[in-house]
């Protein structure tokens, strides 16, 4: 990330997330962000369609999320990866290593 201090605002990523959940239709049932004092934070928002979660360590600079969506009722792909290319605007983040995984 450019500013490592992104990785301290559990609620700016809490309130991002939940804007996109609804903006792309997701069904969420449940979600517990925690926020670690002086440092990172750790979340999760669980779906219908599976989860999205996000865990973040200020002091190295480092971030790690999983967008997991099901295609069982709906082709989800592409909201996965929207959901993916914003949240990395979001963190301005700098280097990049992406797993995909289809489901």
């Amino acid at each position: 990330m450019k500013d490592p201090e992104v990785l301290k605002d559990c609620k700016k990523t809490e309130t991002f997330l939940n804007a996109v959940v609804t903006k792309t239709g997701l069904t969420k049932v449940g979600e517990v962000f925690h926020h670690f004092p002086n440092s990172g934070f750790t979340g999760i928002i669980c779906l219908t369609e599976s989860h999205i979660s996000i865990h973040t360590w200020p002091e190295f600079n480092r971030v790690t999320f999983d967008v997991f969506l099901s295609n069982f009722m709906k082709y989800n792909d592409a909201i996965a990866e929207q959901i993916h290319d914003e949240l990395l605007l979001l963190l301005d983040a700098t280097e990049v290593t992406t797993t995909r995984l289809n489901r």
